[in-house]
């Protein structure tokens, strides 16, 4: 028994103390060795994939808003500006098909200031900043025809800042004036205009156009301008004849029956309820243009003396020589003296001389004309255009609700002395006025108002649930992703890396969770029996070689068990067992 083995050295050689420690790899490194490939990749695709997912969603959440900075915008132009924007470093995107660009909403204000300050959008539709563009050589055609394209294209920019107006275009036709020609030819335009989706423009917005238009042209007529719109409608046609109704006598109309409609309301509402009352109002006005002149003579009134227009007098008197008569002497040879009989008097009768012309042919006549003014009045009435002839208002009112004790709501017409203030009300706001025929017809009845029960919406249909599931659907779904990928992928082979669990201590043998004893499981593997093939036994009774060995190594492993553990240890991991 005296023989030892090269391997197990019998002393102090194999003192455990003596023995160099292994370096024991870290855990996270002895987790990582113990993970099958397949494992180690799946954990690495697992926990790339939650790092990108949340990193997408961290991006969705905190990138900007975008806003259009500009629209409809041509080929040229929107080159021009995605050029520019590349320049200023500032981020961009197409929507709409490419017809709007869009930048981050903090930058819209600062970005379109920039653009303005270079010129940009410029446009297709140029001014008289065409005039700016001499060449040299240019001949008086080109001249006048630049000047004809920087006009149209002032009108076409002034047209285009309607509201209603999306597009325009304007053609004008000046004809070359000449001074031979003794008949001139007029100009003349055309407007074509494209209106935004869903608008229209009303006669007066059509007349201010063609106004616009002629005024800018030296001695163009309103009437040599066409208006039309993107369908070829001709809109700036007029009524054939003089004797259709205007549009602003047809607009006054309507305004017209406009007040007298809200005069009606703003008294009822407050009496029988908004919703619970109907007016209509009707008016018949007369556009008709009537002058008429009268002129009156009346006698002289009173006792005031009258005018006098003019006075003629006129005055003849004639007489003829007769021959001395008489007894001559001195009172033959005397003329006669001056009449006694007045001017104005009454003649004398025929055949009577006056006294001192006896025996004289003497004739004497005085005329008289006075001519008065007479009182004459001349009358001149014009009347205006646009006097209301006659007026109708038709008016329904809703019966109203009553509730009755048990709280049942029901209908009931009003009273007839009630209708009748309401009657009354009404002629009072309208202007009641019989002798021109106006008519006031108030109905009481209920009114057809269907009940429209409100319908709910589930939460998930409200519209402010839906914008916000919108905006917050892609970022959730990537960070849900990011979860399920963490969960089913990294955290199962995370837990397959960690040591199993340190035996409790204190307890007891063959428990779970126990220690075993000190060389426990050396002395079972050194008692267990080995089961070698049968062979014949040796013919003398010494121990061979093997057995010797085996005897020398169970005699070790009771004196020193924790040495062979370490040598078996060694053995496992193939470090080996220094000489």
């Amino acid at each position: 028994m005296a023989t030892t083995t090269p391997a197990l050295s019998t002393g102090t050689e194999l003192d455990a103390a003596e023995l160099p420690p292994a370096a024991a790899p870290t855990p996270l490194v002895a987790g990582w060795q113990r993970l099958p490939t397949q494992r180690k990749a799946l954990l690495v695709a697992g926990a790339l994939a939650a790092v990108a997912l949340l990193a997408a969603a961290f991006y969705m959440l905190n990138r900007p808003d975008y806003r259009v900075l500009y629209a409809n915008l041509s080929d040229k132009d929107g080159g021009a500006i995605l050029a520019q924007l590349s320049q200023m470093n500032v981020p961009y995107k197409h929507a709409d098909g490419g017809n709007a660009i869009l930048v981050p909403a903090d930058r819209v204000n600062d970005v379109r200031m920039k653009l303005a300050s270079l010129g940009l959008p410029k446009g297709t539709v140029a001014g008289f900043e065409l005039m700016d563009q001499t060449k040299l050589g240019m001949t008086q055609f080109q001249e006048r025809v630049n000047f004809q394209r920087s006009l149209e294209g002032e009108l076409t920019r002034t047209i285009l800042s309607l509201q209603s107006v999306a597009d325009a275009r304007v053609h004008l036709a000046l004809p070359n004036q000449n001074g031979f020609f003794r008949e001139q030819q007029k100009p003349s335009a055309s407007v074509v205009v494209t209106l935004h989706p869903g608008r229209s423009l009303d006669r007066t917005q059509v007349a201010g156009i063609v106004h616009l238009v002629a005024s800018s042209v030296p001695e163009l007529d309103p009437k040599a301008v066409s208006v039309i719109d993107q369908n070829g409608t001709l809109l700036s046609q007029r009524p054939e004849g003089d004797g259709g109704i205007d549009s602003r006598q047809l607009e006054y109309v309507r305004t017209l029956e406009r007040t007298y409609q809200q005069r009606i309301l703003d008294l009822l509402e407050p009496v029988v309820g908004r919703d619970n009352v109907r007016a209509t109002v009707t008016a018949d006005v007369d556009f008709s243009l009537t002058e008429s002149t009268t002129e009156q003579h009346r006698p002289n009134q009173g006792n005031e003396p009258a005018a006098v227009r003019s006075s003629q007098t006129i005055e003849e008197s004639a007489g003829t020589p007769t021959q001395p008569a008489g007894v001559p002497g001195a009172a033959t040879n005397v003329a006669p003296g001056a009449t006694a009989a007045p001017i104005n008097g009454p003649g004398a009768p025929v055949g009577v001389v006056g006294q001192g012309a006896a025996g004289a042919d003497a004739r004497s006549r005085r005329e008289q004309v006075v001519n008065y003014e007479v009182d004459k009045t001349v009358s001149v009435t014009r009347n205006a255009s646009g006097t209301v002839r006659r007026l109708s208002a038709a008016v329904v009112i809703n019966h109203t609700q009553v509730t009755d004790k048990k709280g049942n709501t029901s209908t009931a017409p009003l009273p007839p002395e009630q209708l009748q203030q309401i009657q009354a009300l009404v002629r009072e706001a309208i202007g009641f006025n019989g002798e021109r025929g106006d008519s006031v017809n108030v109905v009481n009845a209920p009114f057809n108002q269907p009940k429209v029960e409100p319908v709910e919406l589930p939460w998930y249909r409200n519209p402010d649930v839906l914008d916000t599931a919108r905006s917050l659907g892609a970022p959730l779904g990537l960070v849900l992703a990011g979860l399920l990928a963490w969960l089913l992928m990294v955290r199962p082979t995370l837990k397959m890396m960690q040591p199993p669990p340190a035996p409790e201590a204190g307890a007891a043998p063959g428990q779970a969770g126990a220690l075993p004893a000190p060389g426990s499981q050396l002395e079972a593997l050194v008692a267990e029996e080995v089961e070698r093939p049968g062979l014949p036994q040796p013919v003398h009774n010494e121990p061979t070689p093997e057995e010797r060995h085996l005897e020398d190594a169970r005699r070790l492993a009771k004196e020193n068990p924790v040495a062979v553990a370490n040598i078996i240890k060694g053995w496992i991991s193939g470090e080996g067992v220094p000489a």
